[in-house]
C-alpha cells in the first residue's frame, strides 16, 4: 500500500463529512455561535458524533501493541500549558467566530469557488508562513 493512501482516504472522508454536515457553510457555524438569535444546534451533533467515533476508535487502538500502518505510535502530547498555546487557541476561536470558517472546512470550501473561502485560506497560509519564519529565527 502506498504511503499516501491512508491520508488521502482520511482527507476524502473528512471532506465528505464536512460537506454532508454543512460545516463548509459559514452561516451554519455562525448560526451555532448565535446564542441570542436563531441558534442552530447542528454543530453540537457533528461534534458529538465525532467524539463518539473517536472514543470507540481509541478503545480499539489501546488494545494494539503497535500501529497498523506505521512503525510506532507518536509520543504523548505535552501537558504543559504555555502562553503561546492559549494565545493560539484564542486567535483560532476569534477567527472562527468572525469568519465562520475552521481551517479544514475552509480548505474543502475552496472547491465551491467562494471568494470568502479563498481569502480565508490565503490569510491562513500567510499566518502559517509568518509563524514558521518567526519560529525559525528563535
Amino acid at each position: 500500500m502506498n504511503r499516501a493512501t491512508i491520508p488521502v482516504i482520511s482527507g476524502v472522508l473528512f471532506g465528505a463529512g464536512v460537506c454532508v454536515s454543512g460545516m463548509v457553510r459559514p452561516s451554519k457555524v455562525l448560526g451555532f455561535l448565535d446564542l441570542g438569535g436563531s441558534w442552530d444546534a447542528t454543530l453540537v451533533f457533528v461534534m458529538a458524533s465525532a467524539l463518539v467515533l473517536h472514543a470507540l476508535a481509541w478503545r480499539l487502538v489501546k488494545k494494539l501493541t503497535g500501529p497498523r500502518f506505521g512503525t510506532a505510535f507518536p509520543p504523548p502530547a505535552s501537558s504543559k500549558i504555555e502562553a503561546k498555546l492559549v494565545a493560539g487557541a484564542a486567535l483560532f476561536g476569534v477567527g472562527w467566530g468572525i469568519s465562520g470558517y475552521c481551517p479544514g472546512p475552509a480548505v474543502v470550501s475552496v472547491l465551491s469557488g467562494s471568494t470568502a473561502s479563498f481569502v480565508f485560506v490565503a490569510t491562513m497560509l500567510a499566518g502559517m508562513l509568518a509563524f514558521d519564519r518567526t519560529n525559525a529565527d528563535g
